[in-house]
């Protein structure tokens, strides 16, 4: 499945492009906003931070909403309630607050794709996940936190 990753922090995004990549996905990191308004159909799932560099995360998220039904999770250190709120109100299908379990976020992630009905041809038993254990039988790798295992 091929992944948009809006996320202006280089670590956080670093990390979130190795945990999609190593469930099988195709993951795609761009920082900004506008970026992703640009090139948000070439993806299933949008993965979006709040905090942008060039405009809030929320208007982005509005301005997505208006053309698009792409699955969107907010991944966010906005973790006050009316943030929250606003966020699923918004349009977002799901928020998470950080620092995110990355074996949680890529659960959500196929949760949210599963009811969109764009799981991209991956079954849910095609992937397991145990604890921060992930196996992924067609394309047999394993994962321990979202670290590959040899």
């Amino acid at each position: 499945m091929d992944v948009l990753i809006v996320e202006d922090d280089d670590a956080m995004a670093s990390a979130l492009t190795a945990a999609a990549a190593s469930a099988g996905h195709h993951p795609q990191r761009l920082a900004r906003g506008a970026d992703a308004l640009l090139s948000h159909r070439n993806f299933q799932v949008i993965l979006l931070d709040l905090g942008l560099p060039d405009m809030d995360g929320l208007e982005v998220l509005r301005k997505l909403r208006q053309v698009t039904d792409i699955p969107i999770l907010i991944l966010t250190a906005r973790d006050d309630e009316r943030s929250v709120v606003l966020g699923l109100r918004s349009g977002a299908d799901d928020y998470l607050v950080k620092p995110v379990k990355l074996v949680e976020l890529l659960a959500r992630i196929e949760a949210v794709t599963r009811r969109a009905g764009r799981a991209g041809g991956v079954q849910q038993e095609d992937i397991i996940v145990l604890d921060d254990l992930a196996i992924d039988l067609n394309r047999r790798t394993a994962s321990k936190a979202a670290r590959p295992l040899p």
